[in-house]
C-alpha cells in the first residue's frame, strides 16, 4: 500500500480540484515535488527543501498516484522508497522535469543575455580553484543572470552534460562520450607534494620515491587520473600498488600529506596555500601538466547567457 493513499496511514486526504491538483493533469510541480521525496527518501526533508508544507507535499504525490492509479512509495521504518513503478518513473520525470527547465532558459535567452540561468557542473580542482574567480567577474557584468554550480568528479560531471541536466562541464580528467563536444579549455600545473620531513627524506635518498606511501583522490576523479599518469614517470615502481589512503577531496588529500601520510600529486592551484606556508614541499622531478577540458552536449542548442559564460571562461574575462 502505497504511504500517500488517503488519510488512513497520517498522510493528506485526496488533494481538492483545481489548476494545481487536477487529477486529470500532471504537473511540473508534482514532478518536481516526486523527485524530492525520491531523493531524500523522506516526505518532511523533502518538503523543507522546497519550502513546502508536508501536507503539500504528501497532496502532489497522491494526485500522481490516483491519477494512473500506482504506487510509487512505499514505507519503509520512518523513511520511504521508491517501488519498482516509481523508480522507472523517476528517469522519466527526472528527464521531463530537465526538458523543461531548457524550454524555460531558452524562452529567457530569446528576451537576450538580461535573465535567464546558467548551470554549470566541475569536477573539484576546476570548480573550487579555478572556476569562482570567472563566475564573480560574469556576474558582475551579467548581474541578470542567474548561475548555478555543481562539484563532482570528472565522472560525474560528464554523465550530467551526456544527460542535459546542465549547459555544460567543466573537468580536469580525459573525457571520452559519443553525446559530448570536448574542448580543452586551459593547462593545469602539477606538483607531487610532501610533508617536510618526509621531503628530506626522500630528497636525500633515504626514503625512495617509490616506496613512498602515495595519497590519491577516489577513482573517477581527474586528480586520480592526473595521479595515476604521473605514479608512471615519477615512480614506475609503484605502478599498480594501490594507494595508502584514497580520499574524497583535494582538501582531505592535502591534510593527511601535511600531517605526514604520504606524498601526493595535486594541481598547484590547490597546493599553494601549502607551499607558501611551509606545510607542504615540492618534490622533483615535476609531473606532466594535465588539460582542463570544457564538455557540451552534441545535440542541445545553448543559451546566449551559457554562450556568453563559455566565452568568459575561454578568456578569463567576463
Amino acid at each position: 500500500m502505497s504511504v500517500f493513499r488517503g488519510a488512513r496511514l497520517g498522510y493528506a486526504a485526496p488533494p481538492p480540484a483545481g489548476p494545481e491538483h487536477d487529477p486529470e493533469h500532471m504537473t511540473l510541480e508534482q514532478l518536481r515535488i516526486f523527485i524530492a521525496v525520491a531523493d531524500r527518501e523522506h516526505v518532511t526533508q523533502a518538503a523543507q527543501a522546497l519550502h513546502l508544507t508536508q501536507s503539500a507535499v504528501s497532496s502532489a504525490i497522491s494526485a500522481l498516484e490516483m491519477r494512473h492509479d500506482v504506487i510509487l512509495f512505499q514505507r519503509i521504518g520512518r523513511r520511504v522508497a521508491l517501488t519498482e513503478a516509481g523508480k522507472l518513473f523517476l528517469a522519466e520525470a527526472r528527464a521531463l522535469l530537465s526538458a523543461s527547465q531548457r524550454a524555460e532558459r531558452y524562452l529567457a535567452d530569446l528576451s537576450g543575455l538580461t535573465i535567464g540561468a546558467v548551470v554549470v557542473a566541475a569536477s573539484q580542482t576546476v570548480g573550487n580553484y579555478w572556476l569562482p574567480e570567472r563566475l564573480a567577474r560574469f556576474k558582475r557584468a551579467h548581474p541578470g543572470v542567474e548561475l548555478r554550480l555543481t562539484i563532482g568528479n570528472t565522472e560525474e560531471v560528464a554523465a550530467l552534460t551526456a544527460t542535459g541536466d546542465i549547459d555544460f562541464g567543466l573537468v580536469e580528467g580525459e573525457v571520452r562520450h559519443a553525446l559530448l563536444d570536448v574542448e580543452t579549455i586551459d593547462r593545469d600545473e602539477l606538483v607531487a607534494v610532501a610533508a617536510p620531513d618526509l621531503a628530506a627524506r626522500i630528497e636525500s635518498g633515504e626514503v625512495p620515491l617509490s616506496e613512498a606511501p602515495w595519497i590519491s583522490r577516489e577513482k573517477g576523479s581527474g586528480t586520480r587520473a592526473a595521479f595515476e599518469l604521473a605514479l608512471r614517470q615519477l615512480a614506475p615502481a609503484a605502478c599498480g600498488q594501490p594507494p595508502a589512503l584514497e580520499l574524497p577531496s583535494n582538501e582531505a588529500v592535502l591534510s593527511a600529506v601535511a600531517a605526514g601520510a604520504g606524498v601526493a600529486v595535486v594541481s598547484l592551484l590547490v597546493a599553494s596555500p601549502y607551499l607558501r606556508c611551509g606545510a607542504l614541499r615540492r618534490l622533483s622531478p615535476a609531473p606532466p601538466p594535465r588539460l582542463f577540458q570544457l564538455l557540451r552536449h552534441k545535440q542541445i542548442r545553448p543559451s546566449r547567457a551559457s554562450l556568453a559564460l563559455l566565452a568568459a571562461c575561454r578568456s578569463g574575462e567576463s
